[in-house]
């Protein structure tokens, strides 16, 4: 039986060309979206093609109940992950000085809450089938240097770093590892109006990543060759930092 992952945001982005390059390698997928259903649909034809099974999973990443209740019954039905690539979050840029209370608890709840609302229901499923399993979380070169205008995602980044971590300790002698891709400026919709001339004054390596050079490294830490490797935050930012 093939193993399966659980990737949330995976209808587009980085989240799609991981799941993409994870069916690839023969595993079956657990699909997550918000709302987008066209895409959700289109990115699950794209895995089918690769032979393997996908589920589809729909969810607020902030509400509780809902993905306890979503993440629960399609365990049920096609049994535990062995990984999960917590990739779904959000941004919403602003000065500080600016920002309001809403700007401030939507990124920081949600993309923290997150954490804990996707991952608490898979972790005693993946420790009971005794197999091991793989849990990566995304952060953010923010989460590591910080950025203006992203105090709130800074922030919620960060605090994935610690989780993930924390997380890390309490699962090692289960044979489950658990590390944090930190992405930079990745070519996805968060980064479009980013001018060409700004993204070569800041990155060293003069241009965006592609979510394809995100999704490799998330297929490496899936595999057995890195098995060895947990409580890591890996970055793939052409060199900012």
């Amino acid at each position: 039986m093939n193993r399966r992952i659980l990737v949330t945001g995976s209808s587009r982005g980085i989240g799609k060309a991981i799941a993409l390059q994870l069916a690839e390698a023969g595993y079956d997928i657990a699909l997550h979206f918000h709302s987008n259903h066209e895409a959700a649909e289109l990115t699950k034809q794209e895995l089918l093609e690769h032979g393997v099974k996908v589920s589809s999973l729909q969810f607020d990443i902030a509400d509780r109940a809902g993905v306890k209740a979503s993440i629960e019954t399609d365990i049920e039905q096609h049994g535990a992950y062995y990984g999960v690539v917590l990739n779904a979050g959000i941004n919403c840029d602003t000065a500080f000085p600016a920002m309001t209370e809403n700007e401030w608890d939507s990124v920081v709840h949600t993309n923290l809450d997150g954490f804990y609302n996707v991952i608490h229901p898979t972790v005693m499923p993946m420790i009971q089938t005794r197999l091991g399993g793989r849990i990566i979380t995304m952060a953010s070169v923010s989460g590591i240097a910080g950025n203006r205008g992203q105090v709130n995602y800074s922030a919620s980044k960060a605090g994935i770093i610690g989780a993930t971590k924390a997380l890390s300790l309490e699962l090692a002698k289960r044979k489950i590892t658990v590390n944090c891709i930190a992405p930079g400026l990745i070519e996805t919709d968060m980064v479009a109006d980013i001018p060409k001339d700004m993204v070569k004054e800041i990155v060293p390596m003069r241009r965006m990543g592609k979510p394809s050079e995100i999704a490799g490294l998330t297929k490496f830490l899936m595999s057995e060759d890195a098995a060895y490797i947990t409580r890591q935050v890996i970055s793939v930012n052409g060199g900012m930092i």
